[in-house]
């Protein structure tokens, strides 16, 4: 096994300084890959963006097309084959015109390399598309309320900057999302066609929210919020006029990842309606027909879930053949949906990402994961079933991962199959057992399936620690049938479900059942805080970002109304957060716990960490709290990332190995 001190800060600086391939988009000829790819800068206070040239044949190594200085983000290939994104630069200078630009603009960059502005605006532009014919081009920006053009935004910026106010009156909108705060401005579309002003054709649902063009750029769909809280509109708009020509809706659904097809007859998206106490999530994808404007749910009998990502529609017109990825056993393959409704799955393992499909039909190109390796560039058979990809040429400096992984299988209380990836350290065996974290994950829609940068598993395997990653009830990839078992019950059945996997991985005998931990991320923070108050079978847990307090966690997340239809008005359904709310059992608590928690975290607010903290110190339970200021629901800068690693395993060692007490450097 591995020395406690002596492999992890080298493991450590070569794991948060790896390249992180984060997208991928293909030339409309098919001849360029480009893929979006993250580094450390200098201070490692902060990521940077740039694009890189891969090559899809695989012969040639790839290259960066982003001038150093620069960071250059979300890129897409206009019809003719010059690449668009985003960036922010302060000043452009380009085919004789020049000036200063504020916020993140839309630039172009020609075959030669040349760089020209296509499209700013006052605070910025956050999203954009482009049509595969002509140039259109379609992006969001925010307009400040009341403001009903450019000119008359930026106007506004600029008097609320001269007077010195920052202040913002809500309505009827949402106030925070993720870690920012949202407003005084909203989200609108705008549409630029060749040789032509934008136009703002209406206003979105979210920053960067979905909008996309049609084929020929003479229609853009965009989402929109509904009446309700929990229900969205896709709008579908005359790219040309601005103005709405269909809406499409649905009392109770949620529409997102808009794609036309390749005759524009046809808008595809995934439909999601989200679980509450009585009924279970779902999502599938739908096709609207903009003539009959008929929905048609073209997965009915999928039995797991169209999702993350966007599904990719094939190019040729007349054809409705679509790919999409979806969770499956520990997996996200690739799917393959045929005219005639018939799926196939492609790959074998791994876990899929921001598929590209070549102007025949023929080949995909993707970003393939696994909970064994990051993120790199695959070529994929377009019709091939159960594949395994050829691997294109890209940055990769992690080397060999310190320990193997495996699989645990083990069965519910109920009978259902329950499987979890087992991550073994290098030297575990019979004569010398490895401790065992386990991390149930966050969602609690999720699963582990691929490679993560926040709770990546094998920091913790470099310093010994064997590391069990289970799927408990509510996670994706195992049918419906999963969903329904852990509808209305957070701190149930999942709960039931980690134990029974954690007894099952514990009958190895290369691993340590008297050195056993546990940590959480997010709703993995719940079951955390959750296990602390129903065993003290574990020698330490980590807590990050996790609920404590449902009634005031309901009252205060920036998904109030999602969390409110799961959990109900707590003064009319109390006994379903008695039954669910971990703070109800603070007395119980005896394990040491380490709390984690970003104090810009909207979604999980960190008065649920100040409140269990509050708790344990109530209760005289070793407790440490490793508050982040300026982080949100995760952690993002670098130098942050490894002070959670280093102070997480310092915390293990002096729990679970008896070490002495190590106070990180930096803390």
């Amino acid at each position: 096994m591995a020395d406690s001190l002596s492999d992890t800060p080298a493991f450590h600086d070569l794991f948060i300084a790896q390249p992180r391939l984060i997208d991928l988009v293909l030339a409309p000829d098919g001849t360029r890959l480009i893929a979006s790819v993250q580094t450390v800068n200098r201070e490692a206070t902060g990521y940077a963006t740039r694009l890189l040239e891969v090559d899809p044949s695989g012969e040639r190594e790839s290259f960066l097309v982003t001038e150093p200085a620069q960071s250059e983000f979300a890129p897409a290939f206009a019809a003719d084959g010059t690449l668009r994104f985003l960036s922010h630069r302060e000043s452009y200078s380009s085919s004789g015109k020049s000036g200063e630009i504020e916020g993140v603009a839309l630039w172009a960059r020609s075959a030669d390399g040349e760089v020209e502005l296509v499209a700013h605006h006052p605070g910025g532009v956050s999203a954009f598309t482009v049509a595969k014919q002509g140039g259109s081009v379609a992006y969001t920006a925010a307009l400040l309320v009341g403001a009903a053009d450019t000119a008359t935004h930026a106007e506004r910026r600029r008097q609320r900057e001269n007077a010195g106010v920052n202040a913002v009156l809500h309505g009827a909108n949402a106030t925070r999302a993720w870690r920012r705060a949202l407003g005084p401005d909203e989200p609108h579309t705008f549409v630029q066609h060749p040789g032509k002003a934008p136009i703002k054709v209406g206003s979105q649902d979210a920053p960067g929210g979905d909008v996309v063009l049609s084929p020929d750029g003479s229609l853009v769909a965009y989402t929109r919020a509904g009446d309700a809280p929990d229900t969205n509109v896709v709008v579908v708009a005359d790219a040309a006029a601005g103005v709405e020509r269909l809406t499409f809706l649905r009392p109770g659904d949620q529409y997102y990842r808009l794609a036309f097809t390749a005759d524009s007859s046809k808008l595809i998206c995934q439909r999601q309606r989200e679980e509450t106490y009585d009924a279970e999530w779902q999502v599938t994808l739908v096709a609207f027909d903009l003539d009959s404007r008929e929905e048609t749910d073209l997965l009915p009998e999928f039995d797991n879930w169209p999702w993350p990502g966007r599904a990719v529609l094939s190019p040729i017109p007349g054809d409705t053949t679509l790919w999409f990825t979806g969770d499956e056993q520990g997996h996200c393959p690739v799917f393959r949906r045929d005219p005639d409704g018939t799926v196939t799955r492609l790959t074998a393992s791994g876990a899929y990402a921001s598929l590209c499909v070549t102007p025949d039909g023929s080949t995909l190109y993707a970003l393939r994961s696994g909970i064994d390796s990051p993120p790199r560039v695959v070529r994929l058979d377009a019709a091939a079933a159960d594949q395994q990809p050829a691997f294109l040429k890209t940055p990769s400096e992690l080397g060999s991962l310190p320990g193997t992984l495996t699989a645990v299988h083990a069965e519910g209380d109920d009978g259902f199959p329950l499987r979890a990836w087992l991550v073994l350290p290098e030297g575990a065996s019979a004569g010398h057992p490895a401790p065992l974290i386990v991390a149930p994950h966050g969602g609690p829609q999720m699963s582990w399936s691929a490679w993560t940068w926040l709770w990546n598993p094998w920091p913790l395997a470099a310093r010994g620690y064997a590391v069990l990653l289970p799927d408990p009830a509510l996670s994706t990839g195992y049918g419906q049938r999963m969903q329904e078992r852990g509808r209305g019950q957070y701190g149930g059945q999942p709960y039931r479900d980690v134990i029974a996997l954690t007894d099952a991985a514990l009958e190895r005998d290369d691993l340590d059942a008297t050195r056993t931990g546990l940590a959480g991320w997010s709703y993995g923070g719940y079951l955390a805080n959750r296990t602390a108050t129903r065993t003290d079978r574990f020698k330490a847990i980590v807590s990050h970002a996790g609920m404590w307090n449902l009634e005031a966690f309901q009252a205060d997340t920036e998904l109030h109304a999602y969390f409110h239809k799961i959990f109900g008005d707590p003064l009319a359904q109390r006994e379903r957060y008695d039954a669910n709310s971990p703070h109800r059992d603070a007395a119980k608590v005896t394990t040491p716990i380490l709390i984690v928690h970003g104090g810009k975290d909207y979604r999980v607010p960190v008065g649920q960490a100040q409140s269990l903290y509050n708790d344990l110190m109530r209760f005289d339970v070793p407790v440490r709290f490793l508050y982040f200021p300026d982080e949100g629901h995760g952690i993002g800068t670098p130098n942050h990332l490894r002070l959670m690693y280093e102070t997480v395993l310092n915390f293990f060692d002096h729990h679970l190995l008896g070490q002495e007490w190590r106070q990180p450097a930096l803390l």
